[in-house]
């Protein structure tokens, strides 16, 4: 039986976010003043656009007014996704990060900045950008090497199509 307020609510509203199709990724309970805030992130292999959300968000307040799992103090309901820089810390999350750009915190120390071209069950392969001049380089990161990872923002990342055009002209 879970003990704390989170996982109570993870157990009440997962079941719900998984019948939307999403995945309930991370729930978290803040004080702010004197109110309450209920944090839901929810996220799917092809993203969660804000028609989902929304959906979710009422369903998950219905669900929310029917049981006493918050109590009965005031609280806010805020649902959204993970972020342009989200955390990697699941299977899922690596492959949904495939063709991105990734900081990689390394278990046997130092980092490294990287594409994600593959994944598997084991690790993944990766494309490391060459430096001054040089080609790329790919290699092969098991999970066991990999202590953090986090999405990276690129502003001026051409896409394949893009790519693809340059090499033809």
């Amino acid at each position: 039986m879970s003990t704390t307020q989170s996982e109570r609510l993870r157990e009440l509203l997962e079941p719900l976010v998984t019948s939307q199709g999403l995945d309930l990724e991370e729930i978290a309970v803040d004080s702010v003043g004197r109110k309450r805030v209920l944090r839901v992130v929810v996220d799917s292999d092809t993203g969660a656009d804000l028609d989902a959300i929304a959906d979710v968000s009422r369903a998950l307040s219905a669900k929310l007014d029917e049981t006493d799992a918050m109590g009965d103090a005031a609280y806010d309901l805020e649902v959204g996704t993970p972020g342009a820089e989200r955390a990697l810390t699941e299977h899922r999350h690596y492959v949904r990060a495939t063709d991105r750009l990734v900081k990689f915190q390394l278990t046997e120390g130092g980092e490294l900045t990287a594409r994600i071209l593959r994944v598997d069950e084991d690790g993944l392969d990766v494309e490391v950008p060459g430096v001054k001049g040089r080609k790329a380089t790919t290699r092969r990161l098991g999970f066991p090497e990999i202590d953090r990872a986090r999405v990276q923002v690129e502003f001026n990342r051409k896409d394949k199509k893009d790519m693809k055009e340059e090499e033809e002209a």
